[in-house]
């Protein structure tokens, strides 16, 4: 009998992808039980930014449980969690003026942003979220109702209403304003009909959306149309936070400072599930045990971010080391772009999308990719952009390596 086949449910999708049985990874390769390196520019969809079982986080992890620490402790007070969140005080919070306390809401992105919608609706008494075109912000169902992928959202087997949707930057036209101006409009006009809504839910690189870059000034005009209506700004941070755009947030760069914040994913930096919601402190309006989760408090992922953190964000050496990579890879993805018809790039740090002309041909592009070793993703609403996620301790060789199997993928499936 085939474990796989046989007793799995049919939702599975990467084993059917990627057809091998891996079984060990060190830094930026994963192995099948064969011996095959794949080279993984996935990354764990960008929950593995400092690399497969990073050596210096494995053996704080390793020694955490050599000596029975606390593995699973809700949310009691632990010597972990307590390193923890002082460690996330003073090497990422203060330096950066940031006054958020932290919310532990379960073990994976999509909790941290049910928390988020929650509490906005909480503090403000009002239920409308507004959202974006491609936006993706997890799998149950308030996460689900401000995502756009159809297929997603057809799952849910419910209406997913209490929100409004608006255009992206440049979904309309890079040039565009997009639908900000009218926004605010309608927001100010007591005849638009539009209900004024609780938060704003933003992310400021759409990844599974087709790698979609929001324009520093767009963030900024959005932002400032929530903080003069009194609207709440929440940013998705999940796969772009944590240092994937050369800043520890992504945000940063456009100089804006949301009133929520969604963490996941790599925050953990071992791969271990965790999340955190950042909340303004003034908005922490939530009784004891209101919302709650049994493995909202990990220990063994508070070591080893505990550890993540003090090592490579003590200081801005990793992050300058990140920026050098990233500009790197754009020139490079650009010259794979140029090199094939009809393609563009899109991108900003270690994360980039090739965006194929063709619909439908980005899932043909990484079954060739991992014929010859490489493992990379793709997204978009029609399966026409490939998307790199690699790890961002990935060597500037192995990031060529990575980058001329992909061209070579792209044109074996023209």
């Amino acid at each position: 009998m085939n474990a796989v086949t046989d007793l799995e449910s049919n939702v599975r999708s990467y084993c059917r992808v990627w057809p091998t049985v891996f079984h060990r990874a060190a830094g930026s390769r994963i192995y099948s039980e064969s011996g095959q390196p794949y080279l993984d520019f996935f990354s764990g969809a960008g929950t593995l930014n400092y690399g497969h079982n990073n050596p210096v986080l494995k053996s704080t992890v390793l020694d955490y449980l050599a000596g029975d620490g606390i593995v699973h402790g809700l949310d009691m007070d632990t010597v972990a969690k307590r390193e923890f969140l002082e460690t996330f005080q003073e090497l990422i919070l203060r330096p950066r003026n940031l006054d958020y306390r932290v919310q532990l809401p379960g073990p994976g992105g999509t909790n941290a942003v049910e928390a988020a919608l929650k509490l906005a609706r909480k503090v403000t008494g009002r239920h409308n979220i507004v959202c974006f075109t491609n936006a993706f912000h997890g799998m149950t169902l308030g996460a689900l109702a401000v995502s756009g992928n159809a297929g997603k959202r057809r799952a849910a087997g419910v209406p997913l209403g209490n929100v409004t949707v608006l255009p992206y930057d440049g979904y309309l036209d890079e040039s565009d304003p997009g639908a900000l101006p009218m926004f605010e409009r309608m927001l100010r006009d007591n005849g638009s009909g539009a209900d004024k809504p609780a938060a704003v839910i933003v992310e400021t690189v759409q990844g599974e959306g087709g790698v979609n870059v929001a324009r520093p000034q767009w963030l900024r005009a959005l932002a400032e149309i929530c903080r003069r209506h009194e609207v709440l700004l929440i940013l998705d941070d999940i796969q772009m936070g944590c240092g994937r755009t050369g800043t520890f947030f992504s945000f940063e760069p456009a100089g804006i400072v949301p009133d929520i914040v969604c963490l996941a994913k790599s925050i953990s930096g071992y791969g271990l599930p965790m999340a955190l919601t950042l909340i303004r402190r003034e908005l922490d309006a939530w009784a004891p045990g209101e919302h709650n989760g049994t493995f909202r408090g990990n220990n063994l992922a508070f070591v080893a971010a505990t550890a993540t953190l003090r090592h490579y964000w003590a200081d801005d050496t990793f992050a300058q080391q990140v920026r050098a990579k990233a500009a790197w890879l754009t020139d490079a993805m650009r010259a794979v772009a140029g090199s094939l018809t009809g393609a563009t790039n899109r991108g900003r740090g270690m994360v980039h999308g090739l965006v194929l002309a063709t619909q439908g041909k980005a899932s043909k592009v990484a079954a060739e990719a991992f014929d010859r070793g490489l493992l990379v993703e793709t997204s978009g609403a029609e399966d026409e952009v490939v998307k790199l996620l690699p790890p961002l301790t990935t060597s500037i060789e192995e990031l060529g390596e990575g980058v001329a199997i992909l061209a070579e993928a792209a044109r074996a499936a023209a």
